[in-house]
């Protein structure tokens, strides 16, 4: 199955989270100047996108290295997602990403960059993405310009931090997870589908 777009950046929203993370990059820069939570999330999302580029890049090699088959990553990395979706729905994901931001010794790499930004999850979906694309130079490009974009909007959610916290408030920020974690079921669902097919179709 080619690369779809529109899809493939809302998977990467989703699994980025960018207005997840907001908040924490707040607690984590609240005793930083303005002029240092800019140089900080820009530092976190330049090395995010570095994390996520890499493994967009070598990251089927890296299975193919392994003798693992697209296919079955699909599966498990469908799977993996929808473990991360359950948490998302049912309110625990914040709670991990809380704990992560609490062990900290440089915010911008980590925990921001990673495993926040950069985490198993975002990972995982890149290498799925990649896959899709299937070594087209075009398809390829797209998904180095949606992981781009996905983390400018992390920049753009770390400046907006304080606002965005006031907006939407404890209630709606719950409400806009458990949203989120419903798409990113439903996704990983279909990547499952897929394996799934893709392994059909190879018998």
């Amino acid at each position: 199955m080619p690369l779809d777009l529109p899809s493939a950046l809302v998977t990467l929203l989703v699994t980025v989270d960018p207005l997840g993370l907001s908040p924490i990059f707040l607690a984590l820069t609240r005793d930083h100047a303005a002029r240092d939570q800019r140089r900080i999330a820009a530092e976190a999302c330049l090395a995010g996108f570095g994390i996520l580029a890499g493994t967009a890049l070598l990251g089927r090699w890296l299975l193919a290295q392994l003798g693992i088959d697209m296919a079955s990553f699909r599966i498990a990395g469908g799977l993996l997602l929808f473990a991360i979706a359950f948490e998302m729905i049912f309110d625990r994901r914040q709670s991990r990403k809380d704990d992560a931001a609490q062990r900290r010794d440089s915010p911008a790499m980590f925990p921001l960059a990673i495993p926040l930004l950069a985490g198993p999850g975002a990972m995982t979906a890149t290498v799925l993405l990649a896959g899709r694309a299937g070594g087209d130079p075009l398809g390829m490009t797209a998904l180095l310009l949606i992981i781009a974009l996905v983390l400018m909007s992390a920049y753009i959610a770390f400046r907006l931090a304080p606002g965005l916290a006031r907006i939407m408030g404890s209630r709606g920020q719950i409400v806009f997870h458990r949203l989120l974690g419903v798409i990113l079921a439903a996704l990983a669902v279909q990547y499952v589908i897929d394996g799934l097919l893709a392994i059909s179709r190879a018998h």
